[in-house]
């Protein structure tokens, strides 16, 4: 590891690094990415910037990092990792999309908080508005509001502006991820009680829980997971886990 020292903080970079890339405005040299290997590959876990080729389907999701800070978080893993992955973030957008290529949007809405990263990111993409759908007390203007029970139990409440949704609108909804289905429900109702139209529900990961199979049922959906690995996420244990350093081994 090489120390350097910018803005006053002390910060570390790895040879690989240092031969291969520049920090800020830079030219990345991608011949390493020839050799790295899919899901599977402990390299294409740990190595945030790599690209595997060929890519397999959700490759991406090896980048998802695991919880290490036990069980006062709530969530069992940390998605936003692969956002930083250029490539990783643009494929994960299109495998969303995918389904919907032929449908119409009219407006993209994003729930609180995740899920204004790939909603704002999808809108974009579409060329379309985007909506937040906040948590409670956030908004200064009228809102809507809608309460429901989280995936940790808890009782809260989203709202959303009243002047944004009109009758017969049709909006995608987006989430980073739906685990018991509490606040995506919670987000539908917001938008079905002034009319507009639910054109689809997507996340990166649409769990199997009674929440999230009540989605599926109900509204056009899309994920990001490959049938094989849907039992990892189902049960909240990735195989790509192995491929993080432990907590044990950090405190080492």
């Amino acid at each position: 590891l090489t120390r350097r020292v910018s803005f006053g903080r002390l910060l570390y970079t790895s040879d690989h690094q240092q031969q291969g890339r520049k920090i800020g405005n830079c030219s990345c040299d991608t011949s390493a990415k020839k050799h790295m290997s899919g899901y599977n590959s402990p390299n294409a876990h740990v190595d945030l910037w790599s690209v595997p080729q060929p890519k397999g389907k959700g490759w991406y999701l090896s980048l998802m990092a695991p919880n290490d800070r036990g069980p006062h978080y709530a969530a069992w893993l940390d998605p936003s990792r692969l956002y930083c992955n250029q490539q990783a973030l643009k494929d994960c957008i299109n495998d969303l999309l995918q389904p919907f290529r032929d449908d119409c949007i009219d407006l993209v809405a994003g729930i609180d908080a995740m899920g204004f990263i790939l909603g704002a990111a999808i809108a974009s993409h579409l060329g379309k508005g985007f909506l937040a759908i906040r948590k409670s007390g956030h908004l200064c203007v009228e809102t809507h509001c809608q309460p429901y029970v989280d995936y940790t139990g808890r009782e809260k409440m989203i709202e959303v502006r009243t002047d944004a949704i009109k009758p017969g609108l049709r909006i995608l909804l987006v989430d980073q991820w739906i685990q018991t289905g509490g606040t995506m429900q919670a987000a539908i109702k917001l938008v079905e009680q002034e009319g507009a139209v639910v054109a689809g529900v997507a996340a990166i990961c649409i769990e199997d829980s009674e929440g999230g199979l009540q989605l599926k049922a109900q509204y056009k959906w899309s994920d990001c997971i490959p049938e094989y690995l849907k039992i990892q996420f189902n049960s909240h244990y990735l195989e790509s886990f192995k491929a993080f350093p432990s907590q044990q081994d950090k405190d080492e």
